[in-house]
């Protein structure tokens, strides 16, 4: 059976190319791919089908691009049928005890066997640890479609390195590892790759080595914001401020750049934990990767200790103080509330007995009541505070003044019984300390 004749029938118009899994990385790539060939869009969630068919773009991701997409959007799996090059972008998150949960794509593996016809492509993009692919996916997609991997269909993959919110390091101009279970596989996975990566492809030898790019890079980055929070921390008990160090440092040309922050999200929050419990099962324990997971999943907490001693050194009552957090996102500028870190703040504020009060207009409210139990509040009713913590940098928190800030606190109090705790360092140390408020900043 031939499959280097897929790229050209997808550019005739002959074939469909097909997406499985709609979300923040799946969406893009469906409505780019269908600017220049026939796309099917597949989400199990009718929600999320609707809202895109009525050219609505919860992810903020295509922003109007969504009212003019030709994708085809369905929440019919038999649909996939008519497409000889599958996509597969779904999520892959850890479970409570950080082991990889590979449900979502052993679900997915499933539906596209099941609706998998001959001489057809499958590509998974999910983010997952070396052998997953072919050893978990393909026994799988055999399994439901009585179709032998290599004589019927074949397999590749091509991490995916979406950024969410990022406009500048988009779809099209990251570039892109491909990988195929064999030569002619990989040549067509490439060429159909190439149709919409204009930075352009970069071919690996194997779909092992691929998987693991992917969470090598960004437990990569994971280490580095580890060190940098570390340092954060050090700075902290020996009263230097973080970010005038970090100025300092960056003056040298090889410096990293990296920062202090909270680490959440869909990949730098979980791909570690991946890619060390692969490690694990071949006997060989993280010495470094799973520590610097422990000094990032335990920030949140250490920004909370922070604010309540700040409140004890304005002669406040932690429990019968009003907490006002800015932010739930894992990340500035974008809705996407995933493994985000914020959570920790809240957590460890509960166990004060402080139930903060969280304003985000960039979350979604019934996502962040069903995934954290929070209730999101309108900027107009934020007011009355004790103690702001600005936890995420979005431009409406950017755009406000100290001056404009210090309206959301209770009216009565002193400059010097207000306290902010500014996570991002929004603020000029000058500015701070001219406010008169009680700020910390990490």
């Amino acid at each position: 059976m031939k499959f280097n004749t897929i790229y050209q029938k997808l550019i005739s118009g002959s074939s469909k190319l097909a997406l499985v899994g709609l979300g923040y990385v799946g969406m893009p790539i469906a409505v780019e791919f269908a600017k220049h060939v026939k796309v099917i869009g597949f989400d199990i969630n009718e929600k999320r089908i609707n809202e895109y068919q009525n050219g609505f773009d919860a992810t903020n991701e295509v922003g109007d691009a969504i009212k003019t997409t030709t994708v085809d959007f369905t929440s019919d799996p038999t649909r996939l049928k008519e497409a000889n090059f599958i996509i597969v972008a779904v999520p892959t998150p850890i479970n409570q005890d950080t082991t990889p949960d590979l449900r979502p794509v052993e679900s997915a593996s499933r539906t596209v066997g099941l609706n998998l016809t001959p001489g057809t492509i499958v590509v998974f993009e999910s983010t997952v640890y070396p052998g997953v692919t072919e050893d978990i996916c393909v026994p799988i997609i055999e399994k439901e479609s009585g179709l032998k991997c290599g004589v019927d269909w074949k397999i590749g993959y091509s991490p995916e390195r979406i950024n969410p919110g990022d406009r500048i390091h988009s779809l099209t101009t990251i570039r892109k590892i491909v990988s195929g279970m064999d030569d002619e596989s990989a040549a067509e996975i490439k060429k159909v790759y190439d149709i919409v990566i204009k930075a352009g492809t970069v071919p690996v030898s194997t779909i092992k080595t691929a998987e693991a790019v992917k969470v090598v890079e960004n437990s990569q980055r994971d280490i580095n914001i580890a060190f940098m929070n570390e340092i954060a921390i050090i700075c902290d008990h020996m009263g230097i401020d973080t970010d005038e160090v970090l100025y300092g440092m960056n003056s040298k040309w090889n410096a990293l750049g990296f920062r202090p922050g909270l680490v959440g999200g869909h990949c730098i929050g979980v791909d570690p934990y991946y890619l060390t419990n692969a490690a694990e099962k071949l006997g060989y324990h993280s010495q470094i990767i799973l520590n610097g997971r422990k000094v990032n999943d335990s920030m949140g907490a250490y920004v909370a200790d922070a604010a309540i001693k700040k409140m004890i050194e304005a002669g406040k009552a932690p429990k019968n103080a009003k907490v006002l957090i800015f932010g739930i996102t894992f990340k500035e500028n974008c809705p996407d509330t995933r493994n985000s870190k914020v959570y920790d703040i809240i957590k460890r504020l509960e166990e004060y007995e402080i139930i903060p009060q969280v304003i985000d207009p960039w979350a979604d409210p019934e996502i962040a009541k069903h995934e954290y139990g929070v209730d999101l509040i309108p900027f107009e009713k934020a007011k009355d505070a004790d103690c702001i913590i600005v936890a995420v940098g979005h431009k409406e928190f950017r755009s406000l003044s100290l001056i404009q800030l210090k309206e959301f606190f209770k009216k009565e109090l002193a400059d010097d019984e207000k306290v902010l705790i500014d996570v991002k360092s929004l603020y000029r140390m000058d500015e701070l300390k001219a406010s008169g408020m009680r700020f910390w900043r990490l």
